[in-house]
């Protein structure tokens, strides 16, 4: 079994030219009431893609805040593995949604206890400093978790699935992966919050999936090992994902005191549709 590596310091909120740009930028807060079961969950990858393009053009930016019922969300990388599909037929066949999601990062299974959140933001100067943005998701992450823990840190958890350097963690269980996804004018932070159920239970599907997945290589793939990931509510208490979305949303709006969270953000249902049937013919 690999022994989690992390950091042994608390995340602390970003500070200086970080701060100054929250105080300025007019976030709009979105949330998605959770999705019914049996709807694609491409659709909701497809709506921040949509919101991306508009952001670019000149919208607000936006915070995206979503849930799905049943769903296993693979990875770019984990496409081009010699059973991937055969792999995603399988849990598809299970009455669970499958997609390939655009952005970075590796395979992720949801449920109602997950809980996605996306900054779309604008880059006019195309300038993104990404270790930026992975710094201030994970820091919101973290200060939404205040009301029940100050422990999460930040750092790689060797043997969690869908790894990174920004992973955030308590004890060494990593409960949220941090991922992005770039257009010319502007990109998406986006991260998954394990809030409710068993992290070894997800573990364990995404361990299934990469057996199958792999066809046998050795390499291309996370090693993903029990004892590695954990919901908030095993490792802080926190009661449920409605809980944890409520201290969320009460973050963004102190980290960026301009956002709104009572305007109907108005995207085209066809445009959805039809920004996910490229999608798929693109990724899947």
């Amino acid at each position: 079994m690999s022994v989690p590596s992390y950091s042994d310091q608390p995340v602390q909120p970003e500070k200086g030219l970080q701060s100054d740009k929250q105080a300025t930028l007019r976030l709009q807060i979105w949330e998605t009431p959770l999705m019914r079961h049996g709807r694609g969950v491409l659709e909701a990858f497809a709506w921040e893609e949509v919101m991306c393009r508009r952001v670019g053009a000149g919208h607000l930016p936006v915070a995206h805040i979503w849930r799905h019922p049943d769903a296993f969300v693979a990875g770019l990388r984990d496409r081009r593995l010699p059973q991937a599909v055969d792999a995603m037929e399988r849990i598809r066949s299970q009455g669970t949604a499958v997609c390939v999601r655009p952005s970075g990062g590796a395979a992720v299974p949801l449920n109602p206890g997950v809980v996605n959140v996306s900054l779309i933001l604008p880059n006019p100067g195309h300038a993104i400093n990404i270790h930026d943005d992975f710094r201030e998701m994970a820091s919101i992450i973290a200060e939404s978790l205040t009301p029940w823990s100050n422990q999460a840190q930040t750092g790689e958890v060797h043997g969690a699935f869908c790894p990174g350097d920004y992973d955030v963690s308590v004890g060494g269980l990593k409960f949220c992966g941090i991922a992005q996804r770039r257009q010319a004018k502007a990109y998406i932070i986006t991260a998954f919050i394990i809030v409710e159920g068993q992290g070894d239970h997800l573990a364990a599907d995404v361990r299934k999936f990469y057996q199958h997945a792999a066809g046998g290589a050795s390499e291309g793939y996370p090693d993903v090992q029990p004892g590695t990931m954990a919901s908030l509510k095993e490792l802080a208490g926190v009661p449920s994902s409605a809980a944890y979305t409520a201290a969320l949303v009460r973050t963004l709006r102190d980290r960026y005191p301009l956002a709104e969270t009572s305007r109907v953000l108005s995207v085209g249902s066809e445009e959805v549709r039809l920004t996910a049937e490229q999608m798929k013919l693109r990724y899947d």
